[in-house]
């Protein structure tokens, strides 16, 4: 007698603005399977349009789980993100493909290689290490974690922010390296599940062009509309939501210190760096997934 059905998953991953969305769809009505959100921002409410998710329309040609389920207030962790999925898949229909799409390298691990377990970190820990860093560019940052941590310091491909604040503030709050909890034994989410991994790899001018079509569009889309919705919350401005790319540029325009074109150009500059860095993390974690150059 044989047994049940290997369940089986897609993994779409790739830099912000090339395509992947487009492509998960594509995939889910090609298979009637599910799309989970595999992206940090996208699973905050309000800010729709700011962090690209996906829009009304698409999430009414195939089923959509895990975007814009957490409050702006919230600081949400990839540990919750893990055990939101864990929760999905078993309730989910052993026969639907789950496809998983995003640019969060983080939320790619813990589906293939496991999450470590690092206990819950107080938020006002996270706020010093944050302040520790404001002001550092990427050389001086990789240098204070290379003297806290060394050894994390040698697992970190690109020493962007979120990363080294992550490291110091596990090492503050447990006196131990975020390297030794990466290192315990851990089990991906999607164990058992046969794989098909993808990474988008567009032309570098096409990206960028996609860039910044993507914020002119933005600003006439209802981007001005949500960020004053979250200002309005009087949210603390150290909490991942009000980090999104676009919050900040626009909220400056809607203060009067910025025009729409400067907000528009810094907002394009900050997203550029924010696909060279993600490209970086998956050369070195994603180099055996098959690359498409679309």
């Amino acid at each position: 007698m044989s047994g049940a059905p290997q369940r089986r998953a897609v993994l779409i991953a790739g830099p912000t603005a090339s395509g992947k969305s487009a492509l998960a769809l594509t995939r889910a009505k090609e298979t009637g399977g599910l799309i989970v959100n595999t992206d940090a921002m996208q699973v905050y409410d309000v800010l729709r349009v700011v962090t690209a998710r996906p829009s009304i329309a698409d999430e009414a040609e195939a089923e959509h789980r895990l975007y814009g389920f957490v409050s702006p207030a919230e600081r949400f962790s990839t540990g919750a993100w893990a055990s939101a999925v864990e929760k999905l898949i078993q309730e989910t229909d052993p026969a639907h493909t789950l496809i998983f799409v995003g640019g969060t390298g983080l939320y790619f691990e813990a589906l293939t290689n496991g999450f470590a377990e690092v206990p819950a970190i107080p938020a006002e820990i996270v706020a010093e290490a944050e302040k520790e860093i404001q002001g550092l560019d990427a050389e001086n940052r990789a240098r204070l974690v290379a003297e806290r941590d060394p050894e994390i310091a040698r697992r970190l491909p690109a020493p962007d922010p979120q990363r080294v604040v992550r490291a110091l503030a596990v090492l503050k709050a447990t006196g131990r390296s975020l390297a030794s909890y990466q290192d315990a034994a851990q089990t991906g989410l999607l164990e058992g599940f046969e794989l098909e991994r993808l990474v988008l790899n567009p032309d570098r001018d096409v990206l960028r062009a996609r860039i910044a079509q993507r914020f002119e569009t933005m600003f006439t889309g209802g981007a001005v509309e949500e960020v004053e919705a979250v200002m309005a919350m009087d949210l603390d401005p150290a909490l991942p939501a009000m980090k999104a790319i676009g919050v900040r540029e626009i909220a400056d325009v809607i203060a009067g210190r910025m025009d729409e074109v400067e907000a528009i150009e810094r907002a394009v500059i900050a997203t550029r760096q924010y696909a060279k860095r993600q490209r970086t993390w998956m050369r070195n974690r994603m180099s055996d997934w098959t690359w498409i150059a679309a």
